[in-house]
């Protein structure tokens, strides 16, 4: 089995601390537009593309011009959202250390999120992690967001890593577990500092379930040991 050589991130819960940014933007945008949700549906998307997220909502709805309103409930998303993270942006504690782990063994990293590119930049500016990442990919760089692969395959394109047996992939949706395993990755695991109990993930296809991404470089260093289950 080859050795690890990259390991990709999820963002907001895996790397960043989630303190309901994301679903709390999503509320006051489908509320001033006038379209129905509840708190369940919003935590079940969380991990995919804003946008898609909520073309679905406006999907059940009699609309004479859906994608109008799609594109404007967007805008008023996208508007609180930068409003909140501007605000505060908090690193997983510990995350920082196994990055440095991480490099100075020579595995690279990377992040994949379902946020649009203005919000990713907005996180590794804020947290001064843009130097550390071989690539970054966004939900708005891609066609498909998760579950679909695009994000992952991207990802490994611009890192220059072929072979999916040399990469690990870790967040804290299920989303992400099932993206990460439609890749056919080496590992694919479920971190539980995120919205997301590991109830929810365990369901899920997954090669393990962890406490935090502090717990990442126990899991590489026994990397031949993982099977699926």
């Amino acid at each position: 089995m080859p050795s690890i050589k990259l390991v990709i991130v999820d963002s907001a819960g895996t790397i960043i601390e989630d303190h309901g940014e994301v679903v709390s933007a999503f509320a006051v945008a489908l509320q001033k537009n006038g379209i129905p949700f509840t708190q369940e549906e919003l935590k079940a998307w969380k991990g995919t593309s804003k946008r898609e997220v909520i073309r679905h909502f406006v999907s059940g709805l009699r609309s004479p011009d859906p994608e109008v309103r799609v594109e404007a409930t967007y805008s008023c998303f996208r508007s609180e959202l930068q409003s909140l993270y501007g605000q505060r942006i908090n690193p997983i504690k510990g995350a920082a250390e196994t990055f440095a782990w991480c490099r100075e063994r020579g595995i690279l990293l990377a992040t994949t999120t379902g946020f649009y590119r203005e919000i990713s930049d907005l996180i590794l500016d804020k947290t001064g992690w843009r130097d550390l990442f071989a690539a970054h990919i966004s939900s708005s760089d891609v066609r498909r967001g998760r579950p679909a692969t695009d994000m992952i395959f991207r990802t490994m394109k611009a890192s220059g890593v072929r072979d999916v047996r040399e990469v690990i992939n870790g967040g804290d949706t299920p989303l992400d577990l099932q993206a990460g395993s439609n890749a056919g990755l080496r590992g694919v695991i479920g971190v539980l500092t995120g919205a997301h109990g590991r109830e929810d993930l365990q369901d899920e296809p997954h090669t393990h379930i962890i406490e935090s991404v502090t717990n990442l470089p126990a899991l590489i260093e026994q990397a031949e040991t993982v099977e699926y289950r």
